[in-house]
């Protein structure tokens, strides 16, 4: 990791987040959804922490600097959709198993434990909970992960204009398909109690 870049108030909020699950416990208790009233944002890890409010790649931006700072790679991983948004998430690997720290408004879109094998496997942990307002199950494909030490020089983790580089370049990369077509043509729509837990705790 190139040297430290944070103030010593922001570094000493990320010396207790010293664990992926104490990570996603402030991005869901300490900072609120950002529904972007002022228009469309991408801030840094900086701002998230002087703000306290972060969408979905605002998040994982957090995530990864936050895990970073453990002395983990900072990863993202981009899930892709058809008629909804993208979801960005940072993931780690510990003892051979990956997990994921995200900030969502829809409840099932958030942690994973680190218990999966590969990171299809990951991804596919989302798609029953990936659905759009219609209840239609959305999730398409997944990224490569991709490390975001390619974007230091744009100093991603303490910038005040917005780094809209990071998610311009996961727009560019190769997904991968989660799901053969002649599935995706039999889906079956969101029963009422899923839709309903998804939406547990929705910024509205």
């Amino acid at each position: 990791m190139p040297r430290d870049p944070f103030l010593a108030a922001e570094r000493a909020v990320f010396r207790r987040l010293n664990t992926p699950e104490k990570i996603q416990h402030f991005l869901d208790h300490d900072v609120a959804y950002n529904k972007e009233p002022d228009g469309p944002t991408c801030g840094s890890p900086r701002r998230v922490l002087r703000e306290r409010k972060a969408h979905c790649m605002e998040g994982a931006l957090f995530g990864a600097a936050a895990l970073r700072m453990l002395g983990y790679p900072p990863l993202l991983l981009d899930l892709e959709a058809v008629r909804d948004d993208d979801h960005v998430l940072a993931i780690f690997r510990r003892d051979g198993s990956w997990g994921a720290i995200a900030k969502s408004n829809y409840s099932g879109l958030r942690y994973r434990e680190p218990v999966y094998r590969g990171l299809r496997e990951l991804a596919m942990s989302y798609f029953e909970h990936y659905y759009n307002p219609r209840r239609e199950k959305t999730l398409r494909n997944y990224s490569r992960p991709v490390n975001l030490r390619r974007f230091d020089s744009i100093h991603w983790m303490t910038a005040e204009e917005d780094v809209w580089a990071i998610p311009e370049y996961l727009t560019t990369i190769r997904h991968t398909p989660l799901v053969a077509p002649r599935a995706i043509r039999r889906l079956a729509r969101v029963d009422d109690r899923l839709f309903a837990a998804g939406l547990v705790g929705l910024a509205r």
